[in-house]
């Protein structure tokens, strides 16, 4: 117990002060350096580019801070994707009624992601399969079932109610950076003040002494993928209502890759045990950066992918020197 709580310890810095400083300094240089960095349009275009990416970093963190991972995020998303339009589009059976058919898609992309969390969840805890094998699987069949339900075709849409997702706003703030705030506030809290945040830590911490001290280690895990997986759904909402369209082929692609990288930087143990979901928030908003500043200056997007590679790298090694 001594040990678990030392380990519990560990995770009491909010942000870690490389990300803060990473952070400032890229803000410093675009203020220097990129025209218009401080109009409202630049702020708003970074943030909603960057509020997904965030709300599935927050389940990922979870997930990652039990010693877990989760590949299957991006495929998840699309299958939230591909059936939202489905739902709110149907013309027949009680899909039909506007109200209700608008709730339904909202409500059962996210429950059908979440499902596929209780999968991964299944894969890990009961049949024991190591947690990047149990997603993988998900990760090639997911998109598959996304696009068997859409026959591979692009869905265009066009719905006021649904279109505010992505596009509505709530004093000048667009809702998606409304809604990934909120998320990222509870969750922030439940990792800090609740007793389920605790067992997260306890379980990637040291997951014999979490067991031995009456942790129940598999419903901890369980819930951290059923969580990961709905807000993964809600993400893929959001990026449908942004787009007016659905491509299973190309919804949620890569995202699990930012979402790691978001987590890493962010200062969340990769081996688990820590989970720094403001961390994750920051992490978001330097990759969101640096790609922004790498384009306003004119360097190609494949050069942002170099750029967040040695972010990643750099972000590994500063933990493992903790």
């Amino acid at each position: 117990m001594t040990a678990l709580a030392l380990r519990l310890g560990q995770s009491r810095r909010l942000i870690p002060s490389g990300a803060l400083l990473g952070l400032a300094l890229l803000l410093v240089f675009n203020l220097a350096f990129t025209q218009n960095f401080l109009s409202l349009q630049t702020f708003n275009i970074n943030l909603t580019q960057v509020s997904t990416i965030v709300i599935v970093a927050v389940g990922m963190t979870m997930v990652i801070a039990t010693g877990g991972i989760d590949l299957s995020v991006g495929s998840l998303m699309a299958i939230s994707g591909a059936l939202a339009p489905l739902i709110f589009g149907a013309h027949s059976g009680l899909f039909a009624v506007p109200v209700l058919g608008m709730a339904c898609a909202l409500v059962l992309p996210v429950l059908a992601a979440s499902a596929g969390g209780v999968l991964n969840g299944v894969l890990v805890t009961r049949f024991r399969i190591q947690p990047i094998v149990a997603t993988l699987i998900l990760f090639i069949a997911g998109r598959g079932i996304a696009q068997v339900f859409t026959n591979g075709n692009l869905q265009t849409f066009s719905n006021d109610t649904f279109h505010w997702l992505g596009l509505g706003k709530v004093l000048g703030i667009p809702a998606q950076v409304i809604i990934m705030l909120i998320i990222v506030a509870i969750a922030a809290w439940v990792m800090r003040a609740t007793l389920f945040g605790r067992y997260i830590l306890a379980t990637g911490g040291n997951e014999r002494a979490a067991r031995l001290a009456g942790v129940p280690v598999a419903r901890v895990k369980m819930a951290a993928y059923v969580i990961c997986g709905a807000l993964s759904g809600l993400a893929g909402l959001l990026v449908i209502a942004i787009n007016s369209s659905a491509d299973a082929n190309l919804i949620g692609m890569g995202i699990e890759l930012d979402a790691i990288a978001a987590v890493a930087v962010g200062g969340t143990l990769l081996t688990g045990g820590r989970a720094r979901i403001l961390g994750t928030l920051i992490g978001a908003l330097i990759i969101q950066l640096v790609r922004y500043t790498l384009l306003a200056h004119g360097v190609p997007d494949a050069a942002a992918l170099v750029v967040k590679a040695a972010i990643i790298l750099a972000a590994v090694y500063l933990q493992k020197r903790e």
